[in-house]
Protein backbone atom coordinates (compact mmCIF):
# COMPACT_ATOMS: atom_id res chain seq x y z
CA UNK A 1 0.00 0.00 0.00
CA UNK A 2 1.19 3.40 -1.26
CA UNK A 3 1.90 6.32 2.09
CA UNK A 4 -0.20 8.94 2.70
CA UNK A 5 1.66 12.16 3.76
CA UNK A 6 -0.12 12.60 7.28
CA UNK A 7 1.99 15.89 7.78
CA UNK A 8 0.40 17.20 4.54
CA UNK A 9 -3.13 15.85 5.23
CA UNK A 10 -3.35 17.72 8.62
CA UNK A 11 -2.22 21.13 7.40
CA UNK A 12 -3.89 20.99 4.18
CA UNK A 13 -7.14 20.70 7.00
CA UNK A 14 -5.86 23.81 8.74
CA UNK A 15 -5.26 25.86 5.75
CA UNK A 16 -8.79 24.58 4.54
CA UNK A 17 -10.50 25.31 7.82
CA UNK A 18 -8.94 28.97 7.87
CA UNK A 19 -10.95 29.60 4.84
CA UNK A 20 -14.51 30.82 5.22
CA UNK A 21 -17.10 29.24 2.50
CA UNK A 22 -20.66 28.99 3.65
CA UNK A 23 -22.85 28.06 0.99
CA UNK A 24 -23.08 30.49 -1.72
CA UNK A 25 -19.59 32.32 -0.58
CA UNK A 26 -17.22 29.28 -1.81
CA UNK A 27 -14.65 31.09 -4.69
CA UNK A 28 -11.97 31.35 -2.73
CA UNK A 29 -11.85 28.05 -1.18
CA UNK A 30 -12.16 27.00 -4.92
CA UNK A 31 -8.92 28.69 -5.93
CA UNK A 32 -7.01 27.36 -3.24
CA UNK A 33 -8.24 23.56 -3.81
CA UNK A 34 -7.38 24.39 -7.90
CA UNK A 35 -3.66 25.89 -6.65
CA UNK A 36 -3.36 22.45 -4.77
CA UNK A 37 -4.35 20.91 -7.89
CA UNK A 38 -2.05 22.64 -10.17
CA UNK A 39 0.88 22.44 -7.63
CA UNK A 40 0.27 18.26 -8.41
CA UNK A 41 -0.07 18.63 -11.55
CA UNK A 42 -3.68 17.78 -12.41
CA UNK A 43 -5.58 18.46 -14.90
CA UNK A 44 -9.21 20.17 -14.19
CA UNK A 45 -11.93 21.78 -15.06
CA UNK A 46 -14.59 24.56 -13.39
CA UNK A 47 -18.65 24.22 -13.72
CA UNK A 48 -20.02 28.21 -14.17
CA UNK A 49 -20.60 28.41 -10.09
CA UNK A 50 -17.53 26.82 -9.44
CA UNK A 51 -17.53 23.21 -8.95
CA UNK A 52 -14.91 21.50 -9.86
CA UNK A 53 -13.65 18.37 -11.79
CA UNK A 54 -10.52 17.08 -12.07
CA UNK A 55 -8.99 14.03 -13.45
CA UNK A 56 -6.86 11.46 -12.57
CA UNK A 57 -5.70 9.35 -16.14
CA UNK A 58 -6.00 5.39 -16.73
CA UNK A 59 -5.14 2.26 -18.76
CA UNK A 60 -8.57 1.28 -19.25
CA UNK A 61 -11.64 3.35 -20.42
CA UNK A 62 -15.67 3.27 -20.18
CA UNK A 63 -15.67 2.41 -16.42
CA UNK A 64 -14.93 6.10 -14.84
CA UNK A 65 -14.80 6.24 -11.38
CA UNK A 66 -15.68 9.17 -9.69
CA UNK A 67 -14.58 10.75 -5.76
CA UNK A 68 -16.53 13.22 -4.21
CA UNK A 69 -16.47 15.65 -1.64
CA UNK A 70 -18.39 18.87 -0.99
CA UNK A 71 -16.23 22.44 -0.50
CA UNK A 72 -18.99 24.01 1.30
CA UNK A 73 -19.99 24.55 4.75
CA UNK A 74 -23.26 25.61 7.05
CA UNK A 75 -23.01 29.59 8.07
CA UNK A 76 -25.64 32.28 8.18
CA UNK A 77 -27.42 35.18 6.32
CA UNK A 78 -28.44 38.31 7.30
CA UNK A 79 -32.40 38.46 7.13
CA UNK A 80 -32.95 41.91 9.16
CA UNK A 81 -31.20 44.93 10.03
CA UNK A 82 -33.09 45.54 13.28
CA UNK A 83 -33.81 48.50 14.97
CA UNK A 84 -31.14 48.35 17.86
CA UNK A 85 -28.39 47.60 15.62
CA UNK A 86 -27.98 44.26 15.60
CA UNK A 87 -28.87 41.68 13.15
CA UNK A 88 -31.61 38.73 12.45
CA UNK A 89 -30.32 35.59 10.98
CA UNK A 90 -31.22 32.45 9.07
CA UNK A 91 -28.64 29.61 8.45
CA UNK A 92 -27.46 28.04 5.69
CA UNK A 93 -27.59 24.25 5.26
CA UNK A 94 -28.89 22.60 8.62
CA UNK A 95 -27.79 22.93 11.91
CA UNK A 96 -29.23 23.82 15.34
CA UNK A 97 -29.44 27.07 16.90
CA UNK A 98 -28.04 26.00 20.19
CA UNK A 99 -24.49 25.45 18.60
CA UNK A 100 -24.78 28.97 17.25
CA UNK A 101 -25.06 30.79 20.27
CA UNK A 102 -21.78 32.57 21.23
CA UNK A 103 -20.18 31.76 17.69
CA UNK A 104 -17.57 34.18 16.39
CA UNK A 105 -18.66 35.28 12.78
CA UNK A 106 -17.42 36.91 9.80
CA UNK A 107 -20.07 39.46 8.02
CA UNK A 108 -19.35 39.53 4.17
CA UNK A 109 -21.07 42.88 3.26
CA UNK A 110 -21.07 43.84 -0.66
CA UNK A 111 -17.67 46.02 0.06
CA UNK A 112 -16.14 44.63 3.04
CA UNK A 113 -16.21 41.97 6.32
CA UNK A 114 -16.95 42.92 9.74
CA UNK A 115 -16.51 40.52 12.88
CA UNK A 116 -19.41 39.88 15.54
CA UNK A 117 -20.81 37.40 17.81
CA UNK A 118 -24.07 35.58 17.55
CA UNK A 119 -25.75 35.62 20.47
CA UNK A 120 -29.25 35.02 22.35
CA UNK A 121 -31.63 38.02 22.48
CA UNK A 122 -31.48 37.60 26.02
CA UNK A 123 -27.37 37.06 26.83
CA UNK A 124 -27.21 38.43 30.37
CA UNK A 125 -28.03 36.70 33.56
CA UNK A 126 -27.32 40.48 35.29
CA UNK A 127 -30.57 41.70 33.20
CA UNK A 128 -32.86 38.51 32.31
CA UNK A 129 -31.89 36.92 35.49
CA UNK A 130 -33.54 32.89 34.73
CA UNK A 131 -34.58 33.90 31.54
CA UNK A 132 -31.76 33.11 29.80
CA UNK A 133 -32.21 30.28 30.32
CA UNK A 134 -35.92 29.73 29.56
CA UNK A 135 -36.14 31.72 26.12
CA UNK A 136 -36.59 29.20 23.32
CA UNK A 137 -33.65 28.46 21.19
CA UNK A 138 -34.64 28.53 17.76
CA UNK A 139 -32.73 31.33 15.13
CA UNK A 140 -35.85 33.97 15.59
CA UNK A 141 -34.22 33.92 19.21
CA UNK A 142 -30.52 34.86 18.25
CA UNK A 143 -28.94 38.07 16.57
CA UNK A 144 -25.82 39.54 15.72
CA UNK A 145 -23.70 41.51 17.52
CA UNK A 146 -21.67 43.72 15.37
CA UNK A 147 -17.64 44.91 16.37
CA UNK A 148 -18.82 48.30 15.17
CA UNK A 149 -20.49 51.75 17.36
CA UNK A 150 -23.64 50.55 15.57
CA UNK A 151 -26.85 51.43 17.54
CA UNK A 152 -29.60 51.06 15.46
CA UNK A 153 -30.83 50.84 11.83
CA UNK A 154 -29.51 53.97 10.11
CA UNK A 155 -26.01 53.14 11.50
CA UNK A 156 -25.77 49.39 9.59
CA UNK A 157 -27.37 50.95 6.76
CA UNK A 158 -24.40 53.33 7.35
CA UNK A 159 -21.80 50.66 7.27
CA UNK A 160 -23.35 49.19 4.31
CA UNK A 161 -25.11 46.05 5.89
CA UNK A 162 -28.16 44.30 3.79
CA UNK A 163 -30.45 41.73 3.63
CA UNK A 164 -28.71 38.62 2.34
CA UNK A 165 -25.20 38.89 3.43
CA UNK A 166 -23.42 36.24 4.00
CA UNK A 167 -22.46 35.18 7.36
CA UNK A 168 -19.26 32.42 8.04
CA UNK A 169 -18.47 30.84 11.42
CA UNK A 170 -15.27 30.65 12.56
CA UNK A 171 -13.13 27.21 12.51
CA UNK A 172 -11.53 27.71 15.95
CA UNK A 173 -9.20 24.40 15.34
CA UNK A 174 -7.44 22.47 17.83
CA UNK A 175 -5.21 19.27 17.37
CA UNK A 176 -4.66 17.29 20.57
CA UNK A 177 -1.62 15.97 21.50
CA UNK A 178 -3.70 12.52 21.50
CA UNK A 179 -4.43 12.93 18.12
CA UNK A 180 -8.00 14.75 17.80
CA UNK A 181 -8.70 17.71 16.14
CA UNK A 182 -11.50 19.95 17.33
CA UNK A 183 -13.18 22.25 14.87
CA UNK A 184 -16.50 23.87 12.98
CA UNK A 185 -16.79 22.52 9.29
CA UNK A 186 -14.71 19.37 9.44
CA UNK A 187 -17.70 18.42 8.09
CA UNK A 188 -16.52 18.43 5.24
CA UNK A 189 -13.43 20.11 4.74
CA UNK A 190 -11.35 16.89 6.45
CA UNK A 191 -12.86 14.99 3.64
CA UNK A 192 -11.33 17.44 1.32
CA UNK A 193 -7.99 17.39 3.18
CA UNK A 194 -8.23 13.19 3.09
CA UNK A 195 -9.62 13.63 -0.89
CA UNK A 196 -6.39 16.11 -1.99
CA UNK A 197 -3.98 13.47 0.13
CA UNK A 198 -4.96 10.68 -1.71
CA UNK A 199 -4.31 12.21 -5.06
CA UNK A 200 -1.03 13.39 -3.80
CA UNK A 201 -0.04 9.99 -2.47
CA UNK A 202 -1.01 8.64 -6.37
CA UNK A 203 0.79 11.42 -8.16
CA UNK A 204 3.83 11.20 -5.84
CA UNK A 205 4.20 7.10 -6.13
CA UNK A 206 3.90 7.69 -9.95
CA UNK A 207 0.99 5.35 -10.25
CA UNK A 208 -1.16 4.79 -13.41
CA UNK A 209 -4.38 3.94 -12.05
CA UNK A 210 -6.53 0.73 -13.67
CA UNK A 211 -9.77 2.87 -14.84
CA UNK A 212 -9.51 6.94 -15.43
CA UNK A 213 -11.08 8.53 -11.75
CA UNK A 214 -12.30 12.23 -11.41
CA UNK A 215 -12.01 13.70 -7.86
CA UNK A 216 -15.01 16.00 -7.54
CA UNK A 217 -15.35 19.21 -5.26
CA UNK A 218 -19.01 20.83 -4.92
CA UNK A 219 -20.33 23.58 -3.47
CA UNK A 220 -23.83 23.23 -2.52
CA UNK A 221 -23.79 19.84 -0.42
CA UNK A 222 -25.45 21.62 2.53
CA UNK A 223 -28.03 22.77 0.82
CA UNK A 224 -29.20 19.83 -0.92
CA UNK A 225 -27.90 19.66 -4.70
CA UNK A 226 -24.26 18.95 -4.53
CA UNK A 227 -23.48 16.69 -7.48
CA UNK A 228 -26.36 17.13 -8.81
CA UNK A 229 -24.56 18.06 -12.16
CA UNK A 230 -21.01 17.97 -11.62
CA UNK A 231 -20.74 14.04 -13.38
CA UNK A 232 -18.73 12.96 -16.85
CA UNK A 233 -21.15 10.84 -18.79
CA UNK A 234 -18.45 8.20 -18.69
CA UNK A 235 -18.77 7.50 -14.86
CA UNK A 236 -19.86 3.82 -13.29
CA UNK A 237 -19.07 4.30 -9.85
CA UNK A 238 -18.92 7.51 -7.28
CA UNK A 239 -17.60 7.42 -3.99
CA UNK A 240 -18.31 10.32 -1.60
CA UNK A 241 -16.16 10.80 1.22
CA UNK A 242 -18.19 12.68 3.93
CA UNK A 243 -18.76 12.48 8.04
CA UNK A 244 -20.30 9.72 9.66
CA UNK A 245 -22.33 10.39 13.05
CA UNK A 246 -20.43 9.13 16.15
CA UNK A 247 -23.21 9.28 18.67
CA UNK A 248 -25.50 6.48 21.18
CA UNK A 249 -27.46 3.87 18.60
CA UNK A 250 -25.10 4.44 15.45
CA UNK A 251 -22.06 2.46 14.90
CA UNK A 252 -19.26 4.88 13.67
CA UNK A 253 -16.57 5.82 15.89
CA UNK A 254 -13.81 8.92 15.66
CA UNK A 255 -10.64 6.21 14.81
CA UNK A 256 -11.86 4.60 12.10
CA UNK A 257 -13.14 4.57 8.38
CA UNK A 258 -16.61 4.16 8.21
CA UNK A 259 -18.52 2.44 5.20
CA UNK A 260 -22.62 3.86 5.02
CA UNK A 261 -25.10 0.94 4.13
CA UNK A 262 -28.00 4.15 3.69
CA UNK A 263 -28.92 7.18 4.54
CA UNK A 264 -31.74 9.06 4.09
CA UNK A 265 -31.14 10.14 0.31
CA UNK A 266 -30.12 6.62 -0.99
CA UNK A 267 -29.36 3.24 0.17
CA UNK A 268 -25.62 2.57 -1.14
CA UNK A 269 -24.86 -0.02 -4.05
CA UNK A 270 -24.24 -3.35 -3.01
CA UNK A 271 -21.21 -4.53 -4.97
CA UNK A 272 -19.55 -1.31 -4.53
CA UNK A 273 -20.20 -0.85 -0.55
CA UNK A 274 -19.02 -4.86 -0.54
CA UNK A 275 -16.28 -3.83 -2.40
CA UNK A 276 -15.02 -1.41 -0.20
CA UNK A 277 -15.15 -3.70 2.76
CA UNK A 278 -13.54 -6.15 0.87
CA UNK A 279 -10.47 -3.55 0.40
CA UNK A 280 -10.47 -2.79 4.12
CA UNK A 281 -10.23 -6.40 4.98
CA UNK A 282 -7.44 -7.09 2.36
CA UNK A 283 -5.35 -4.02 3.14
CA UNK A 284 -6.00 -4.15 7.57
CA UNK A 285 -7.95 -0.72 7.21
CA UNK A 286 -9.90 -0.36 10.33
CA UNK A 287 -13.50 0.04 9.41
CA UNK A 288 -17.58 -0.34 10.79
CA UNK A 289 -20.42 -0.38 8.95
CA UNK A 290 -23.08 2.55 9.84
CA UNK A 291 -26.41 3.12 8.74
CA UNK A 292 -27.26 7.41 8.75
CA UNK A 293 -31.37 7.85 9.19
CA UNK A 294 -30.64 12.00 9.43
CA UNK A 295 -28.41 12.28 6.77
CA UNK A 296 -28.05 12.98 2.96
CA UNK A 297 -24.85 13.16 0.67
CA UNK A 298 -23.38 14.35 -2.44
CA UNK A 299 -24.02 10.70 -3.93
CA UNK A 300 -27.67 10.94 -3.31
CA UNK A 301 -28.14 14.31 -4.82
CA UNK A 302 -26.58 12.61 -7.90
CA UNK A 303 -28.93 9.83 -8.07
CA UNK A 304 -31.78 11.60 -7.25
CA UNK A 305 -30.24 14.43 -10.34
CA UNK A 306 -31.35 10.76 -12.34
CA UNK A 307 -27.33 9.75 -12.57
CA UNK A 308 -27.37 6.10 -13.23
CA UNK A 309 -24.52 5.15 -11.41
CA UNK A 310 -23.09 3.04 -8.75
CA UNK A 311 -22.86 4.85 -5.48
CA UNK A 312 -20.88 4.72 -2.09
CA UNK A 313 -20.20 6.57 0.99
CA UNK A 314 -17.15 6.36 3.20
CA UNK A 315 -16.99 8.58 6.55
CA UNK A 316 -14.47 9.34 8.66
CA UNK A 317 -15.53 9.48 12.18
CA UNK A 318 -17.10 13.26 13.82
CA UNK A 319 -18.56 13.62 16.93
CA UNK A 320 -21.23 16.60 17.35
CA UNK A 321 -21.67 16.80 13.54
CA UNK A 322 -22.67 20.61 12.59
CA UNK A 323 -21.66 22.02 16.34
CA UNK A 324 -18.19 21.65 17.93
CA UNK A 325 -16.99 18.90 15.91
CA UNK A 326 -13.98 16.38 16.85
CA UNK A 327 -11.89 13.50 14.76
CA UNK A 328 -9.60 11.82 15.12
CA UNK A 329 -6.31 11.21 12.77
CA UNK A 330 -6.75 7.84 13.28
CA UNK A 331 -9.99 8.03 11.01
CA UNK A 332 -8.45 10.56 8.42
CA UNK A 333 -5.64 8.58 7.66
CA UNK A 334 -8.28 5.01 7.16
CA UNK A 335 -10.43 7.32 5.04
CA UNK A 336 -7.04 8.12 3.11
CA UNK A 337 -5.80 4.88 2.36
CA UNK A 338 -9.07 3.11 1.91
CA UNK A 339 -9.45 5.65 -1.23
CA UNK A 340 -6.18 4.60 -2.37
CA UNK A 341 -6.89 1.03 -2.16
CA UNK A 342 -9.95 1.82 -4.57
CA UNK A 343 -8.71 3.58 -6.72
CA UNK A 344 -5.81 1.08 -7.25
CA UNK A 345 -8.10 -1.73 -7.70
CA UNK A 346 -9.82 -3.25 -11.02
CA UNK A 347 -13.21 -2.93 -11.54
CA UNK A 348 -15.17 -6.07 -12.23
CA UNK A 349 -18.42 -5.71 -13.39
CA UNK A 350 -17.67 -4.92 -17.04
CA UNK A 351 -21.53 -4.53 -17.56
CA UNK A 352 -20.66 -1.30 -16.13
CA UNK A 353 -19.28 -0.02 -19.75
CA UNK A 354 -22.76 0.11 -21.03
CA UNK A 355 -25.61 2.76 -20.30
CA UNK A 356 -28.10 0.06 -21.42
CA UNK A 357 -26.87 -3.74 -21.89
CA UNK A 358 -28.05 -7.26 -21.78
CA UNK A 359 -28.37 -9.64 -18.78
CA UNK A 360 -25.86 -11.47 -19.49
CA UNK A 361 -22.45 -10.19 -17.32
CA UNK A 362 -25.10 -8.62 -14.83
CA UNK A 363 -24.30 -9.08 -11.41
CA UNK A 364 -25.89 -11.80 -9.13
CA UNK A 365 -26.13 -10.74 -5.43
CA UNK A 366 -24.86 -13.13 -3.00
CA UNK A 367 -22.65 -15.38 -5.23
CA UNK A 368 -19.78 -13.98 -4.02
CA UNK A 369 -16.88 -10.97 -3.65
CA UNK A 370 -15.95 -11.45 -8.09
CA UNK A 371 -19.23 -9.90 -8.87
CA UNK A 372 -18.08 -6.93 -6.84
CA UNK A 373 -18.01 -3.25 -8.38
Amino acid sequence: MISIDNDYLQSTLLNLLDIPSPTGYTDRIVHFVGKELESMGIPFELTRRGAIRATLKGRQPMLDRAIVVHLDTIGAMVRELKPNGRLGIVMIGHWPARFAEGARVTIFTDNRSFRGTIQPLKASGHVYNEEVDTQPVNWDNLEVRIDEKVYNRADLEALGFNVGDIIAVDSSPEVTDSGFIKARHLDNKAGVACQLATIKAITDAGITLPVTCHPLFTISEEEGTGASSILHGNVAAMVAIDNSTVAPGQNSREDTVIIAMRDQGAIYDYHLTHRLIQLCEDNSIPYVRDVFRHYRSDAASALSAGNDIRTGLICFGLDASHGHERTHRDSLEAVSNLLCAYLQSTPRITHDRNKLGPLEGFPLLNVGREDQA
